[in-house]
């Protein structure tokens, strides 16, 4: 399959921009991790039990997801007694999603 670029179409892509927006790609391109970035877009914070009952994934498949987007810095985490809560941290991820979200190939 050939891509060509559509007319008009104006890729002003700094390369700043091109490694935020390389980096967001690989730090997310995992369905979970997407599905992670979408629930937490719509709630301030959330508990890992709170995440895990609402996308049905087993809580230690998720925290492995978690702590990685966390070190990386797309999430932001507190602790409250035994649980933990999660916060979406870099808020450019979002733009990313939806950008390819509104992809007609998709």
């Amino acid at each position: 399959m050939t891509l060509s670029p559509t007319p008009n179409a104006e890729l002003n892509l700094t390369t700043e921009k091109m490694e935020k927006v390389a980096f967001i790609l690989k730090t997310t391109a995992h369905p979970t991790r997407i599905a992670i970035v979408q629930l937490l877009s719509n709630h301030e914070n959330l508990s890992v039990t709170d995440i895990s009952e609402q996308l049905g994934v087993e809580q230690s498949l998720l925290s492995h997801h978690l702590s990685g987007m966390k070190l990386k810095g797309i999430l932001s985490s507190h602790r409250e007694g035994k649980n933990i809560y999660y916060a979406l941290k870099m808020r450019e991820v979002v733009d990313v999603i939806q950008c390819l979200a509104a992809c007609t190939f998709l």
